[in-house]
């Protein structure tokens, strides 16, 4: 099976060697967990270290702020976008009362990540996140029912594709809806307990994939995972 690594110290090798090709990942946790970081290092990585041209796409942050807290990392961002291995794009949704309308609306901007996506080449695609999609439905069913369309739509792109989702930072909630999860081939938990924070593999299609929780950080250079230690399942909250 074709693999693509993260490039995240430590991570790949609790996945046989990374993320099968053109799959569709889910990172799930509370606020702070490091979920967005987890997005822009897998784009990063995947330009700087392998020649892989990728498209991160925010569904609420801002255009700048993302480039500066990738600035802040000392990537060098601005030459891999001068060299067509990255695009950063931000959704242009706004908020529309009718959900056909709404619906229009996503298709359209489906329209532009395609494009994109086909100028560069990309091999990676990062949406980030989809739990903004709360505030576009009330209907509970019918943000699902979209929410599952949209994800079916991006894998049509063939990129290998990360999707953040925050939950309520138990141990157990993967998603914000319901669905996210069961829509992605693979599903990968970050947690933050003060000080602690730690990752678990939930699941991946086609990977033994490490069973156990393991603590990692977040240093000056990106997330760093302590792939040879492990840490309790009942001692996160």
């Amino acid at each position: 099976m074709e693999r693509l690594k993260t490039g995240i110290e430590g991570l790949d090798e609790l996945m046989q060697g990374g993320i099968p090709a053109a799959s569709t990942v889910l990172i799930s946790g509370g606020a702070g967990c490091g979920k967005t970081i987890f997005g822009m290092q897998y784009i990063y990585n995947g330009a700087s270290q392998f020649n892989e041209p990728g498209v991160y796409v925010a569904l609420e942050a801002n255009v700048k702020n993302i480039i500066w807290n990738m600035e802040s990392f000392s990537w060098d961002i601005k030459k891999l976008q001068g060299k067509n291995l990255m695009r950063v794009y931000r959704l242009n949704l706004g908020y529309e009362k009718d959900p056909d309308k709404m619906l229009d609306k996503i298709n359209a901007e489906l329209k532009v990540i395609t494009d994109l996506v086909e100028e560069i080449q990309a091999k990676r695609l990062v949406i980030d996140s989809v739990a903004a999609f709360g505030m576009w439905f009330e209907s509970s069913a019918r943000l699902r029912s979209t929410l599952f369309n949209f994800v079916d739509k991006l894998k049509e792109l063939n990129c290998t594709t990360i999707m953040t989702t925050e939950t309520s930072g138990g141990r157990e909630d993967y998603s914000s809806f319901g669905v996210e999860d069961f829509v992605a081939d693979g599903v990968i938990a970050l947690y933050f307990s003060p000080p602690n924070r730690s990752v678990f593999v939930k699941k991946m299609r086609g990977t033994n994939q490490s069973k156990s929780v393991h603590p990692f950080e977040i240093t000056s250079t990106g997330i760093k995972v302590h792939s040879k230690d492990t840490i309790m399942w009942e001692s996160i909250k």
